[in-house]
């Protein structure tokens, strides 16, 4: 590879626009968006779109599917999502490239972390700047330099940016299903590290909820005729993570235990919540035989178990196809002077669902920053060209055939 004349065009527009990159990146985040946060993601999604139809391209909103949930005291409702944006540029392309994104962050509408501020260090602080708004404005920067590109037109792309990735995908997994199945190659914009290096393989991660219903009675007067749903609750817990350090690179983490109320009630009711990470199928059927097990029968008598969840990702290992597309990232990333490494990570995103669906993908290609998921969740300005231009090379080099898309696909089904 070389970084030819029109490649340094498409280098330079990225170059030109620093100042927007990165203002628009700060007018997003200001906007909280929280995954529940109704008002707040539509408000984003509402800037999104303003941008998106810039690009030369069909833009639009696509309704996403409802999902369950299980409340703190044991009902199951019907949780509604905002809408996906989808950006579509010539679906009739040989070679077709996925890019996706979420709009949606960790932080609720009553959040204290709601502004951008600058460190003296000149790192930007807030919320989602790295996790991942800046990460869509590197996107949407390297679709508007590579719309410059004289040899675009044998590529098309989708942009999906969903509103849910932050909670599992449950709205928008079928969407990404879809667009991973038909796709030649994905590119993801969750953070890189601050360094700049990538996450490799990734583990799977399934969520649990488990609802342990009792029977109400008085702590003092009748204690004998209640069933302690807390108490069997706590039973199960102990048994979930007992399964730690049994599978090799399997974790269980409880995170929750609710339910109960007056001191002087015995507990009808209680939900467990937990998580499993899996390293690959295997462990993946390993553990979800064990969370069955478990609750397959009450620890004492009078309680009745209603699991729910799964596997929300599958597990993303280093395969031929993931190797080959890291190797010419690396490649191209080495034209522009960076040093691209990755390493594994237990964490999850959409680059799961992609991979599962047939589509090889780079999934950490969003600025350099840290601290996601707190407070202090950063991004250093000077990555947001960066980063953008090395996705639009990427672009170019798909374009020109010298990053082969169609070989990535197929070495990827060989595979699936």
């Amino acid at each position: 590879m070389r970084i030819l004349n029109a490649d340094q065009a498409v280098l330079d527009h990225v170059a030109g626009r620093r100042d927007a990159i990165i203002g628009r990146t700060i007018d997003w985040a200001n906007i909280n968006s929280g995954s529940r946060n109704a008002a707040g993601l539509n408000a984003v999604l509402d800037a999104l779109e303003t941008e998106a139809r810039l690009l030369p391209a069909t833009v639009e909103r696509i309704p996403t599917q409802g999902s369950t949930t299980v409340a703190d005291d044991g009902s199951v409702r019907t949780e509604a999502h905002a809408d996906a944006l989808k950006i579509t540029a010539r679906p009739e392309a040989p070679i077709q490239v996925v890019l996706t994104g979420h709009y949606d962050t960790v932080f609720p509408a009553d959040s204290r972390f709601q502004t951008v501020t600058t460190r003296p260090d000149g790192a930007l602080n807030g919320p989602g700047v790295a996790d991942m708004k800046g990460g869509i404005s590197v996107l949407l920067a390297a679709l508007e330099a590579f719309e410059t590109h004289p040899d675009r037109h044998g590529v098309g792309w989708t942009v999906l940016l969903s509103p849910d990735e932050e909670i599992g995908s449950p709205a928008s997994a079928p969407l990404l299903a879809e667009l991973g199945a038909r796709g030649h190659v994905g590119l993801t914009y969750e953070p890189a590290l601050a360094d700049g290096t990538l996450a490799g393989a990734r583990k799977g991660s399934g969520n649990y909820h488990l609802i342990v219903t009792g029977k109400a009675a008085h702590a003092g007067r009748a204690f004998d005729e209640g069933r302690n749903a807390v108490a069997g609750a706590a039973m199960i817990a102990a048994a979930l993570h007992g399964l730690n350090g049994r599978h090799e690179g399997v974790t269980v983490n409880v995170a929750k235990i609710s339910g109960g109320g007056a001191l002087n009630v015995v507990a009808d009711n209680a939900v467990v919540r937990f998580n499993v990470r899996v390293p690959d199928k295997a462990a993946a059927d390993w553990i979800d035989a064990s969370v069955r097990a478990i609750v397959s029968a009450p620890p004492f008598e009078g309680l009745t178990l209603d699991l729910h969840g799964g596997f929300t990702r599958a597990p993303k290992p280093m395969d031929a196809a993931q190797t080959a597309l890291f190797e010419a990232v690396k490649e191209a990333g080495a034209l522009l002077g960076q040093s691209i490494a990755w390493k594994p990570s237990g964490g999850v995103c959409e680059g799961n669902n992609l991979h599962a669906a047939g589509l090889p993908n780079i999934d950490t290609l969003g600025v350099r920053g840290g601290d996601i998921h707190s407070d202090q969740e950063f991004a250093w300005p000077d990555s947001f060209v960066e980063r953008a231009q090395l996705s639009a090379l990427i672009l170019c080099k798909i374009a020109s055939g010298e990053i082969d898309a169609a070989k990535l696909k197929a070495l990827r089904m060989e595979t699936l």
